[in-house]
């Protein structure tokens, strides 16, 4: 009987319990009592927000981060007007942030950002957010269902993207918009990793990020140039170190600039003069000079320049230079060789002994006056007969 009693006893004081804790858990453990734990599997949420800021500290201070997270979360949710509910929003995602789990700390952060523009730790959310850009764009691994699963440069990409649209003044918006173009070009996205890159020049040009905006522009040229030989893509690559070195002449990244430009000249130089060897070859010595040309012009005093000259000197002695020049040219030595022509004939002419200067001009003789054919019209109102055709003019004899 006394058994029952205790089953009964039990069954009613669970009947007993608030609303609120259906679905809990409750446990009984020696030395310590009953306890009761949310249907997730935390801590139950105390009855005053001072109390339950105490619960939540200490679990931060056993290390157990999880359990911290859930507690300080809970204080918001259930005193979402008491005065430690912004400093509770905050330590959540610090805490959500330090058991692993970014997804979680990030959501916490921009709630916070949202809901406590003027708060305390604003600059703090701020730098938080940023770190945990950084660790995505280094490569830490997104959960899903609580398992790690893979890098994600998108999610990078939104947490700076992120930062800037919620900070835009702030000491960490500079650079937040730079890494929002790397988390682009890592997905492979050039032309809008570039455009984000020139968003740091136009909104941000004097912060020291804007030269490695400057800078990150030629080099995402370049690696399109390169992976394909794309000369508009070069071009594009060339103008952008030449901005970076007039801009940021003394950058730790300016020999690198340098070195980038002389690559550029050198990848054109190449190319220019296998297109002259390949014509040289098949005797067009036409095309062939234009493009050794082209290499002394791009690159002078190199040795490929060297070696392109001496071609070009080699090929007037043997086929001349008339034979060298393309049509423009061609046709404009063809000219001033004409007038010239023209000019030692009328200096020949005037130095002969029996010479009586130009000729004198004699008036040009007018053509009589042809009087215009007289219209054809109809002698009367009445008369409705066709008009004739009219007479065509004579052609001249050829």
């Amino acid at each position: 009987m006394r058994k029952r009693h205790v089953i009964f006893f039990l069954a009613s004081a669970v009947s007993l319990l608030p609303c609120q804790r259906a679905g809990a858990v409750i446990e009984y453990q020696a030395g310590q009592g009953w306890t009761v734990e949310g249907p997730n599997g935390e801590e139950p949420t105390e009855g005053t927000a001072s109390a339950q800021l105490d619960k939540a500290k200490s679990l931060e201070s056993a290390g157990n981060y999880k359990a911290a997270t859930a507690a300080y979360h809970n204080l918001v949710r259930k005193f979402p007007r008491s005065g430690v509910a912004a400093q509770a929003q905050f330590k959540a995602a610090l805490m959500a942030e330090k058991a692993g789990d970014y997804d979680l700390s990030y959501a916490y952060l921009k709630e916070y950002l949202a809901k406590y523009p003027k708060g305390d730790d604003f600059d703090n959310a701020v730098a938080t957010q940023f770190d945990i850009g950084q660790k995505y764009l280094e490569g830490a691994r997104r959960r899903l269902f609580g398992v790690k699963t893979f890098p994600s440069m998108v999610r990078a990409q939104q947490i700076f993207e992120g930062i800037v649209s919620a900070a835009p003044y702030s000491k960490w918006a500079p650079q937040a918009q730079f890494y929002a173009g790397q988390a682009l070009e890592k997905q492979g996205q050039p032309v809008q990793a570039i455009a984000a890159y020139e968003e740091v020049l136009s909104r941000y040009p004097s912060d020291p990020t804007a030269a490695d905006a400057q800078y990150q522009i030629g080099y995402v040229h370049l690696t399109a140039a390169r992976l394909a030989y794309d000369k508009g893509e070069a071009n594009k690559a060339r103008e952008a170190f030449e901005d970076f070195l007039a801009h940021y002449p003394n950058s730790e990244k300016a020999p690198q600039a340098q070195d980038n430009l002389k690559s550029l000249q050198g990848r054109d130089t190449s190319g220019a003069m296998s297109i002259a060897k390949y014509y040289d070859k098949r005797k067009n010595y036409k095309a062939a000079v234009i493009y050794y040309n082209d290499v002394i012009k791009g690159s002078p005093g190199t040795p490929d320049a060297q070696v392109a000259q001496t071609r070009v000197d080699a090929l007037k002695s043997q086929v001349g230079d008339e034979a060298l020049q393309s049509g423009p040219e061609k046709a404009e030595n063809g000219a001033r060789a004409q007038e010239k022509r023209r000019v030692q004939a009328q200096i020949d002419t005037a130095s002969r002994s029996d010479y009586m200067g130009p000729p004198v001009a004699q008036p040009t003789p007018v053509p009589d006056q042809v009087a215009p054919p007289k219209s054809q019209l109809r002698s009367s109102p009445d008369n409705l007969s066709p008009l004739p055709p009219p007479v065509e003019p004579e052609l001249p004899h050829q």
